[in-house]
């Protein structure tokens, strides 16, 4: 029998195999950590106006989209709009309250909020609150609706069944976003404090304040309620992951440019920023003490909302087209580019 020698291009011609083989397992690899999400449809909306917050309602499908003074209801089976919430003023958000059959609109302008019967889309009362109302939340532990007020710096507590206002909370800094622990606990972003405060939902006695340091203008917040995990955005482009129990910080990772919101899935383990510059950035949560960036998707410039179904995982960005930018005068010397009139739509975004 003869013995055959490896020479040396049978020793190249396995190394290159081998090579190759590598170059197909990394790009395997990577194409199993990308998380698919793209803009599938552009719901289109139209009318005139700025927007902010949006909710989902997931015991009905809806989708709740604030756009100038009216709320915009979508059904988010068909993706077509079934209703408006009309005559509201200035309005920021909405929180829903299934279990009394009402939902609550924060109306900046007139320092208000909005009482709206959830079968007919009318709305049955206003009630006075702190100066600019922005950011609200409902917490179902406490069935008391949490309204942020961004002039007086402070939280109107609303009791969702009588809809009375029976106390004010002074935060100590202009609140931006907030989060519920569901099980007493309520957070929120202070923007100007470049801090995080935490407080008890049923005493109002406020028990921490967590420093977020680099970070400067924090606006969105999710959180993680299973592991106890707080994503906190901030302008300067950085994402910070704190443990909720003792506000030490987890993890700070980058993210794209304007960011105004954030969203955490519980069922992918995935947190999205929604960035205006018109991208979501993605982070998977690999434990709860490892995150890193997945990956960065293209939405459209304005987008910088967003919210979440978090049965399909759809996730919801509302945004329209603009106009070129005026140029600076004195009185304006930093101009916003006009928003086009009936380019309103609503992103759906989906794996």
């Amino acid at each position: 029998m003869t013995k055959h020698s490896c020479n040396g291009p049978c020793i190249r011609l396995v190394t290159a195999a081998i090579a190759f083989a590598v170059l197909i397992s990394v790009n395997a690899a990577d194409a199993q950590i990308k998380s698919g999400y793209h803009v599938a449809k552009k719901i289109m909306v139209g009318g005139e106006g700025s927007w902010d917050y949006l909710a989902f309602d997931a015991q009905t499908d809806r989708l709740f989209v604030s756009h100038s003074d009216r709320v915009v209801v979508i059904n988010t089976n068909s993706d077509k709009v079934v209703g408006e919430i009309l005559k509201l003023d200035g309005i920021h958000g909405m929180a829903i309250a299934n279990e009394y059959g009402r939902g609550f609109v924060s109306n900046g302008t007139s320092s208000t909020v909005s009482v709206v019967d959830m079968k007919t889309l009318k709305v049955v009362n206003n009630i006075p609150v702190g100066q600019k109302p922005d950011a609200i939340l409902y917490d179902a532990f406490s069935h008391r609706v949490f309204v942020f007020n961004g002039r007086s710096n402070d939280a109107s507590v609303i009791d969702a069944k009588n809809g009375t206002v029976i106390s004010t909370l002074a935060l100590g800094g202009k609140p931006e976003f907030s989060v519920t622990d569901r099980k007493g606990r309520i957070f929120v972003n202070l923007e100007d404090k470049n801090e995080i405060v935490g407080f008890d939902a049923t005493t109002l006695k406020i028990l921490a304040r967590w420093p977020l340091k680099p970070g400067e203008e924090p606006t969105g917040l999710a959180i993680d309620v299973e592991h106890h995990r707080l994503f906190s955005v901030c302008k300067n482009k950085l994402m910070f992951v704190l443990d909720s129990d003792n506000g030490a910080v987890i993890a700070t990772l980058p993210i794209g440019a304007k960011v105004d919101g954030c969203i955490f899935d519980p069922g992918t383990g995935l947190v999205f920023s929604s960035n205006g510059e018109g991208t979501i950035t993605v982070i998977r949560e690999e434990s709860p003490s490892k995150f890193s960036v997945l990956e960065t998707v293209a939405t459209q410039p304005g987008a910088k909302t967003i919210t979440l179904d978090p049965v399909t995982h759809t996730l919801y960005l509302p945004t329209a087209e603009f106009g070129p930018t005026p140029a600076p005068t004195p009185g304006s010397p930093a101009p916003k580019p006009p928003i086009l009139p009936n380019t309103f739509v609503v992103l759906k975004v989906t794996k």
